[in-house]
């Protein structure tokens, strides 16, 4: 070798020297689960080098002892398991890696693993604390200081699983009783799953949640302009403070995050909104209103305490209406014989609650359409005990109900007639009978069993009150009927006394119901013809009704019903190819008697003849047999609860 190869052979030397001293891959240990670690669990150590090769043998060391496989650990590859934890597995670990004639891997930093000699206890807790209400939730914690990885379980002392979550809260929903008891959690991890101790067991008590319940003063059928209050109630035996919440059908019930109620009204919606939607009043046990159409709905209401919500109450519809109309009917009859006794309801239809009653009787006066006298703040019926002549007349009611006082519009028309016992004037008609043909003539005359004179033919049609047309004397004729002739006649004196008023119907068709124009007495015989107008005579092949009930068809015209009772009293017409006739009241009367029960009459006219309505109320103000202008108030009699059907 010559001189000029010696200074190569340095160089050579260093790069042996470098690729046998470059750095050695570097080790790192990890365990699982994280110390600290309990008696009996089972701690994982794993070995990782950084390293391309995969032919590493792994060592582990605890201090300075190496490790080998034993009952209580087992070595593999990279991996070194601690199958149950004990107080002598405490120490340092570290690992490093060989290779066969290379060089090893750094020594891993090492881990400290320290073992618990305690089993852990959770404690579990409740919010809300105390009796849970059915309907609202309870959140179970499992409280344990520990580290990370942990699952928790829960159970319940009438069951034989387990629920697993990740977290240590639970939310248990409480829809019935049954869902109170104990209960119990604890924690585990690891696989296999190490388990804590369980907690204690906690009684979760479940009550009943109370319901809440709506009640509305003065009614649930209000009319627009009344004050109304709507009322939460919840019965509830402890001292738990109530915030109550309303809701109107339509709107959501707020609830929070966790599920329960809301403290506080929703600002997501608009102020009409909130109006119309009642949360501007959501913190209120009353809700006090001066109603309007719009507050027309369906409300209910819960109760809070600080964290849950009674039950919702039933639904209660409030319903406003825009007109408060008073009505008023009769019991039994409006039409009666003076020592009889007769009774007024009053009534604000689909409204029954809170409302007192005034009642009002038109003057005597003709001209006079006001209302004199009244009996104010009484019940709901107006009894006349015994009826004398002088309470005929016309009778309304008013309603009125809450503070400040709502007032309804005054009732219809009530109209009472009481007829003396005997009457000696009669009027006769001429056709005698209750129904005439248009453009036909009739003839009616005042009879009095002592003098014919001083008596006047007056009667009431659609238009007025008046004296019967072609007056001569107690005598009137009518040459050519019309339909507005129909009307109810009567005898008056120049006393103004009134008697036998009957009804006269005047109809412009082909076929009328030839009947008695007076009332029958039992035992008589009730005779019916159907008469054509061209021949005025009964009508072959007529069918007969009463009450709407076919009785007999395809007669000779002609139908008889001998010995006749009250249960033949009814509306009755006939039908023929050639049209029908108009209905006429056949009144029956127990005995005979010269007494004639106007009101009886009027009322089936009214029914047979709806267009007179609207005037007939006039009418009987001038019917009051027997009444001088004098009124006799001291012989009114208000008695509540008296109303018969």
């Amino acid at each position: 070798m010559g001189s000029s190869a010696l200074p190569l052979i340095p160089l050579l030397m260093s790069f042996i020297h470098a690729g046998f001293t470059q750095d050695s891959p570097r080790s790192s240990l990890t365990v699982t689960p994280d110390s600290p670690v309990f008696t009996g669990e089972r701690v994982t150590l794993k070995c990782v080098i950084e390293s391309n090769h995969s032919d590493w043998r792994y060592e582990f060391y605890k201090d300075r002892v190496k490790l080998q496989k034993s009952d209580s650990s087992s070595v593999t590859d990279d991996t070194l398991i601690i199958i149950k934890a004990t107080k002598s597995d405490v120490g340092q670990y570290w690992c490093k890696g060989q290779r066969e004639e290379r060089p090893q891997s750094s020594q891993s930093s090492s881990v400290s693993l320290f073992v618990v000699d305690l089993k852990p206890k959770p404690e579990l807790t409740s919010d809300p604390e105390g009796a849970a209400l059915t309907g609202n939730t309870v959140t179970l914690t499992c409280l344990v200081n520990l580290g990370t990885g942990w699952d928790f379980y829960w159970n319940k002392h009438t069951l034989t699983s387990e629920t697993k979550t990740e977290t240590n809260s639970y939310r248990v929903k409480i829809d019935s009783v049954s869902d109170g008891g104990q209960y119990r959690c604890r924690a585990g991890r690891g696989t296999p799953v190490y388990y804590t101790q369980y907690s204690d067991a906690l009684w979760v008590n479940v009550t009943e949640s109370q319901k809440a319940v709506v009640t509305v003063r003065p009614d649930k059928h209000v009319f627009r302009g009344e004050t109304v209050t709507l009322r939460c109630d919840i019965k509830w035996g402890g001292d738990t403070e109530w915030t109550y919440r309303w809701e109107i059908e339509g709107t959501n019930w707020y609830k929070d995050s966790a599920g329960r109620c809301t403290k506080e009204c929703s600002s997501s919606e608009t102020d009409d909104q909130k109006h119309r939607n009642a949360v501007s009043w959501c913190s209120t046990q009353d809700l006090i209103l001066r109603v309007e159409d719009f507050h027309s709905g369906i409300y209910t209401c819960r109760g809070q305490n600080n964290t849950q919500c009674s039950q919702r109450s039933d639904a209660v519809t409030l319903k406003v209406s825009a007109e408060a109309q008073a009505a008023v009917r009769v019991s039994p009859q409006p039409w009666l014989t003076e020592g009889d006794s007769v009774t007024l309801i009053c009534e604000v239809p689909g409204s029954s609650t809170g409302w007192t009653f005034s009642w009002f009787r038109e003057d005597d006066d003709d001209e006079d359409d006001g209302l004199s006298d009244s009996s104010r703040g009484a019940g709901d019926s107006y009894t006349l005990s015994p009826a004398a002549l002088q309470h005929t007349g016309v009778y309304t009611c008013r309603a009125e109900r809450g503070r400040p006082a709502f007032y309804t519009h005054n009732s219809s028309t009530q109209l009472l007639w009481i007829t003396g016992k005997w009457s000696r004037v009669s009027l006769k008609v001429s056709p005698s009978r209750s129904q005439h043909f248009s453009s036909h003539s009739l003839s009616l005359s005042c009879e009095d069993q002592r003098s014919s004179s001083g008596w006047t033919v007056r009667r009431y049609t659609d238009r007025k009150t008046e004296d019967c047309s072609k007056q001569t004397g107690s005598r009137c004729r009518i040459d050519s009927l019309s339909t507005s002739d129909t009307g109810v006649y009567w005898c008056q004196s120049e006393s103004g006394e009134k008697h036998h008023p009957l009804n006269i119907t005047v109809h412009n068709g082909e076929v009328i119901l030839e009947s008695s124009v007076d009332p029958l007495v039992e035992g008589d015989t009730l005779t019916l013809h159907c008469l054509h107008r061209s021949t005025n005579s009964s009508i072959l092949g007529a069918d007969f009704y009463k009450d709407g009930s076919l009785l007999q068809n395809q007669t000779t015209g002609e139908m008889n019903i001998t010995t006749v009772s009250k249960s033949h009293e009814g509306f009755y017409y006939c039908k023929t190819q050639r049209g029908e006739s108009p209905k006429s009241w056949i009144s029956v009367r127990v005995s005979r008697s010269d007494q004639i029960s106007v009101f009886k009459i009027l009322s089936f006219l009214l029914a047979a003849c709806p267009y007179l309505l609207s005037t007939v109320v006039l009418l009987f103000k001038y019917f009051r047999e027997g009444v001088t202008s004098t009124k006799d108030h001291s012989q009114y009699a208000v008695t509540e609860d008296q109303t018969s059907a």
